[in-house]
């Protein structure tokens, strides 16, 4: 019976070994999630994780999006890179509903397989060509052309209507998931709900590859390996978002308008800076539009002047809408559609600034009318205790010292109280209390 162990163990070793060849001739599927601004920031991300998908012969990178708006010069020059992937890259937008804008457009076309979930759509009701500055209308023409040319290639290489691609350069696009699919050819190539339904749709699809390679896809039951974001470009993302460079930049200036309120030893200054530095960091990844952003120094201007001028709150509500019209205005709309400032970031912060310059006038002017109570201007209104009789001139205690004084109003015998109404030349001027008047407190 020995040989018959013998063969039992060789067969079981075989079967290991055969699962594990197997295994291992699997190519992995590589998968990365964003959903943001498609910034410079975003791009990187995106490309870091189709560099990895390449370097270990990834079967595919499945790139599930959530756009919400694109700086179209990132967006092209990603889409240019997914087309000459060494690997097929399956752009998915999604969740159902979303609008991809911008971003739609040019990564679903450049992508070997496209995909989205329903009732989503992508394209925006302007041009999709950026003018380029200082050029003639015969070199506008020309770049239009270019860019019209590689939609036409991108779609004769995935077998994919590109019609459509004319009219969203010159004057707005936009198509549903159920209206980019129902074509012959379509523009998409599969509606999926999630990426369960997505992987399952892929499998068996033959991929042709920018240098002619083909590649059969075996995506059933697979689980895709995940392209997190690290330590830096996380923090990169988050400066990237418009609404939290907004917030940024108006919490520096807020910074250092309480430090100039009240000076902290450069403590709120030194916040400014900070926070102005992560303002600058995201404001670099977008077009910012520079004439807003003087318009909210301005804004800030103006609701600090309301300190020292007398406009009864006039400066502030003109600076406050000022940095309503700027924050609106923030970021080019043309270079990067869809990429604004949220609303309720808008009137959250005009609110507080309105509190806050109403404060600032408020604690200014209480400043200015308390009575001084230091100095030889803190004895003024004070009460003195006669010690030499007043007639009209004598000698009067007050504040723990004696001085020479001058009754306004007759004389007054020792021991009598007085107020200081004045004082000169280190000699005061007193008058006699009033019948009616109150005790007088201690000296």
């Amino acid at each position: 019976m020995t040989w018959i162990y013998r063969l039992m163990l060789v067969g079981l070793l075989w079967m290991l070994l055969a699962t594990g060849v197997a295994a291992q001739s699997v190519q992995p599927i590589y998968f990365v999630e964003y959903d943001g601004v498609l910034s410079s920031y975003a791009a990187g991300y995106l490309r870091r994780a189709l560099r990895e998908a390449e370097a270990a012969n990834a079967q595919a990178l499945i790139v599930q999006l959530t756009p919400r708006g694109a700086v179209m010069q990132e967006a092209r020059t990603l889409a240019g890179e997914i087309a000459e992937a060494k690997v097929p890259v399956v752009v998915f937008i999604s969740p159902a509903g979303h609008d991809a804008g911008a971003a739609g457009t040019w990564l679903l076309a450049a992508a070997h397989v496209a995909a989205m979930a329903p009732e989503s759509q992508f394209g925006i009701a302007a041009p999709l060509f950026v003018p380029a500055m200082g050029v003639s209308e015969t070199t506008q023409e020309l770049l239009l052309n270019e860019q019209l040319q590689q939609f036409e290639e991108w779609g004769a290489a995935r077998q994919r209507d590109v019609s459509w691609a004319d009219v969203a350069l010159r004057s707005g696009f936009i198509a549903t998931a159920a209206q980019a699919i129902e074509g012959s050819p379509p523009i998409i190539d599969i509606v999926a709900r999630d990426v369960d339904e997505l992987l399952l749709r892929l499998e068996g699809r033959v991929i042709t590859l920018a240098d002619g390679s083909q590649v059969t896809l075996a995506t059933l039951g697979g689980r895709p390996r995940v392209v997190e974001v690290n330590l830096i470009e996380a923090v990169l993302l988050v400066l990237a978002n418009p609404t939290v460079v907004f917030i940024l930049l108006i919490m520096a200036g807020l910074a250092f308008y309480a430090e100039f309120l009240s000076p902290t030893v450069g403590i709120l200054a030194g916040l400014g800076v900070i926070l102005l530095a992560g303002a600058i960091v995201g404001m670099i990844a977008l077009p910012v539009q520079w004439l807003s952003v003087l318009g909210i120094l301005i804004a800030f201007g103006l609701v600090a002047a309301d300190l020292f001028v007398p406009s009864h709150g006039t400066l502030t509500v003109i600076g406050v809408g000022i940095m309503i019209a700027s924050s609106l205005t923030l970021f080019d709309q043309v270079q990067a559609p869809g990429v604004t400032v949220a609303l309720w970031a808008v009137i959250l912060v005009a609110v507080l600034i309105a509190i806050f310059a109403i404060s600032g006038v408020w604690l200014a002017l209480r400043s200015r009318n308390r009575p001084v109570t230091t100095g030889q201007e803190g004895l003024i209104g004070r009460l003195a205790e006669v010690r030499k009789r007043l007639d009209p001139e004598g000698m009067v205690f007050v504040e723990g010292a004696l001085w020479r004084a001058v009754c306004e109003n007759g004389t007054a015998e020792e021991g009598e109280f007085v107020r200081v109404t004045g004082i000169y030349a280190l000699r005061l001027t007193v008058r006699r209390i009033d019948t009616g008047e109150s005790s007088p407190p201690q000296l």
